[in-house]
Order: structure tokens, then sequence, then C-alpha cells
């Protein structure tokens, strides 16, 4: 009896003590800039997204450490920078070179968790990979789920304004019919609160992984209906802003503005993004009520983050990611921490996306592997606005411009203040952009530098060799494929 009654103490002490962990719903998008409504977007329609801002902690100046998708999901998953885990393009895996780091859902795991993963966590080929595991990591999860919806089924129906392109790296687009629940990010969001209602007894990690709004642009006709065309404008930039920027600087990718096509194209580009964009929030919504309706908000840490940002057209015609300029580098990224003091209050200091897996593991109070290169932004999630000396480090490896088995490496500092960025340590062209008097850089203060900028520049340099101290790879270069 005695013994009976011991046990029966001690499973109610491991129930209380498990429900008293916080759970994370993880959720990520892919190719998402920060063209939200609560980002200042003017014309983006998000209402699930701002109301996770209005309840969290919005990070305004959030970089990513490398504007392509398996890198940084690789960085953010492992706490490591590229530099580290050596991942610079698609074809390469984290465990080549760190066969035992431990990712941010095993240590969750090994915390007591259960961690399943539903959609895109780590890189897919998008959209060829759909259905699959991707470049997954087994060892992430004790659960995954990979669904396939009309989407995949539906693609010679995407219209492609470069048909010798493939239609996942070229301006291509769907206005899809049917539901919301037929498409890929809509099954994945209906598979992700089955699987959040399985698990609500238990803490979780659940990583929810949208692939939207990824090139094709693919969503149900009602959210391009929206979007009027007539509302649709390319980015302001001056007609000489390319003359002091490096050749490096430009996607190797996307060699003249804006693909060469017309206007009227560009702006249906346009649309059909913010369409997928809309489409992403409304299943964010959805995840968003389902926590609310099984009792789960109060206990879950809720984390939204894009794998990088994106160009619309900015500097005269660049498209898509793969820059060190201000929209690749940054992206989205909202914490809502139930028990946190500033939710309501966005966040203007910098930080890095290697700093996610630190802040998570903090607030949920489970340690850390050694090692890990980010900080924990938990003081932020206290107080948005405390004293933070900030500044992020973004790279991108391309090929030279004269030989495409040549790799040159980028590397960008970002500063409260500046931009400074080196390509092949400054050997293929420096940059220098002053954020506070041109927000947009435009002006490559490193063409022509004054005796201060040129004094800036050390300064950033210095900066710069110290946080980041990898070295360019010597193997040739594979291509990335989209």
């Amino acid at each position: 009896m005695k013994f009976r009654l011991s046990l029966s103490i001690l499973l109610l002490t491991l129930t209380l003590s498990a429900k008293e962990k916080p759970n994370v719903l993880f959720i990520a998008a892919d190719d998402l800039a920060c063209s939200l409504g609560c980002y200042g977007d003017l014309i983006a329609q998000t209402p699930h997204l701002d109301r996770l801002a209005a309840t969290g902690v919005r990070f305004d100046r959030a970089y990513n450490q490398l504007p392509l998708c398996n890198p940084t999901r690789a960085s953010v998953m492992t706490g490591l920078r590229p530099d580290t885990i050596k991942v610079y393009d698609l074809d390469r895996h984290f465990r080549d070179e760190v066969p035992d780091a431990v990712t941010l859902s095993q240590q969750f795991m090994k915390a007591g968790y259960f961690a399943g993963r539903v959609g895109k966590i780590y890189h897919y080929n998008v959209p060829a990979s759909i259905g699959t595991d991707g470049f997954d990591d087994p060892p992430s999860w004790q659960k995954t789920i990979n669904p396939i919806g009309r989407d995949k089924h539906d693609e010679a129906l995407v219209f492609n304004s470069e048909p010798h392109r493939k239609i996942s790296g070229s301006l291509s687009w769907l206005a899809a019919d049917g539901t919301d629940e037929e498409q890929t990010d809509g099954m994945i969001t209906t598979e992700a609160i089955q699987l959040m209602k399985e698990k609500k007894d238990e803490p979780f990690f659940l990583a929810v992984g949208f692939f939207r709004p990824h090139t094709p642009y693919v969503a149900p006709r009602k959210y391009f209906d929206l979007y009027s065309l007539k509302d649709m404008r390319l980015p302001y930039a001056p007609d000489n802003d390319r003359d002091d920027i490096p050749t490096a600087a430009f996607a190797h990718n996307c060699p003249v503005p804006g693909y060469n096509l017309p206007e009227e194209i560009l702006l249906e580009a346009l649309r059909a993004y913010y369409a997928s964009v809309s489409f992403v929030d409304a299943q964010v919504g959805r995840l968003l009520d389902a926590l609310d309706e099984n009792g789960l908000a109060e206990n879950t840490i809720v984390v939204f983050w894009s794998d990088h940002g994106y160009h619309l057209g900015e500097h005269n015609g660049i498209w898509q990611k793969r820059t060190l300029f201000e929209q690749a580098s940054r992206a989205p990224l909202i914490i809502r921490d139930p028990k946190a003091d500033g939710n309501g209050t966005p966040s203007h200091r910098i930080v890095e996306f290697v700093d996610i897996y630190p802040t998570l593991t903090e607030i949920a109070g489970i340690g850390n592997p050694e090692g890990l290169e980010g900080r924990s932004l938990a003081p932020l999630l206290h107080d948005p606005n405390a004293e933070w000396d900030g500044s992020a480090i973004t790279q991108i490896l391309r090929p030279a411009d004269d030989r495409l088995d040549e790799p040159v490496m980028g590397r960008s500092i970002r500063t409260d203040r500046w931009r400074y960025t080196e390509w092949a340590e400054g050997e293929k062209g420096v940059e220098l952009y002053d954020h506070w008097a041109d927000p947009m850089e435009f002006d490559n203060l490193a063409r022509d530098p004054s005796a201060e900028d040129s004094a800036i520049m050390k300064k950033l340099r210095g900066m710069l060799s110290r946080k980041a101290s990898g070295k360019t790879p010597t193997t040739p270069f594979n291509q990335p494929r989209l």
C-alpha cells in the first residue's frame, strides 16, 4: 500500500512537472520578406501575423546568417554560423562537418519534450521535393509529416514568365481553384493542429514549416482577389543606383534588372507574392486559433520566422534572394512568450537568427550544448528596448564574375547605423551604407570615402573579422539549385 501511494505521488509529480514545461510552436515561412502589415508594409493584408506581433515581441531588425534556404535553416537549427557548419549552398548537410551537433529540437527532446515536424524546416527543393523528407535531419524529430497538396499536382497550370527556367527559380504563379485545405500549406496546418491535439497533455516542440511564398507563388484565388494590380508599385531607386555597386553584389541567377521582363509582368508577380503571403498568414491564424481552442495559448511559446528576406524589385530590378542588401539579409522574427513582460512592444535592437536557439532554451528553462554561437534574446522579451550592443553578420557564397567554378565570399556586418560589406575580403568590392541617412542603401560611401568614412570602414572591418573568422572554401562552387 505504501509503495502504491509513493508511486502515485511520483506519477502526479511528473505529470505536474510536464504540464509546467512550456510548449513551443515553431513556425517557419519560406522566402518571406518583411512584407507584413505589422512591419509597416502598407499593401500586405496579414491580420493574423499582425495579431501575433501585437501579443508578442516583433524584432524589427533581425538578420539571417546566409540568405539561401539550406544554410540559413541549418544555422537556425544548430545555433552555429555557416563558417562553423561549412554549409554555403543547397547540396551540403551540416552533419558532414559537425556530425555530433545537437539541434534545437534535439535539445528539447533531451529535456523530455516530444518533437515533431510538419512541412519544411530543413531544406527542400521547392516544389520538386514537396511530399518528401527533403534535406531533413532524422535525429531532430520523433515524428515527421510531409503533406502533398494540389499545388504539386497542378504545376502544369502555373504561369511561368520565363519558360526557359524552372518554376522554382523564375517569377511564376497560380491563382488556384479549391480551398486552403487542398493546398500543401493548408494540409500542413491541418496536420499540425491534429498533432497539437494529440500531444496537448505533454510538453511538445512542434515545428510547422510552410512552403510559401517561395516560387511558384501559389495560393487559392481568393487571396489574389485581396489585391488589385492598380495598387502594385515597383520599388523606387535612382536611375544610377547600380553605378556604385560591385558586380559581385548581384546574384548570379539574376544578372539583368527584372529579368528583362515588362513592367506589367513584374507587377503581376508582385501581386502573386502578396497573395501567397496572405495565404500563409491565414494558416498561421488557424494555428493560433487552435492554441486557444485547446487551452494551450497560455503555456505555449510561439516563434514565427522566415529563413531569409526577399527582393521584390529593389535596386532597379533585383528579385528573390542571395544578396547582402538589407532586403535579403533582414527577415521577420516574432516571439511570443506568454510569461514575458515585453509582449506587445516591438524591439528595434539588432539580433541574429543564431540567437533563436539559446533564446528558446533559456525561456523554456532547459540547458544548452556547448559552443552555441548566438546569445539569448530573453532580456529583450522582457524589455524590448533594453541596452543591447548588437551587430549581425550575413554572408553569401557565389561564383566569381568570370569563372562560375571559382567561389567568391561576401560578408556583411550590420550595426545600428552602418552596413559594411566585403567581397572576397575586399578584392571584388567593398560597400558602406549609412542607414541613418540612406536606409535603402542607394549611396555606397566606400566608392569615394571621406576620411571619416575610411575610419568607420576600418573599425567595421575589424568587427567583421573578429565575428566571422571563417575562410572562403577552396573546393569548386556548386551552383545552388532552387
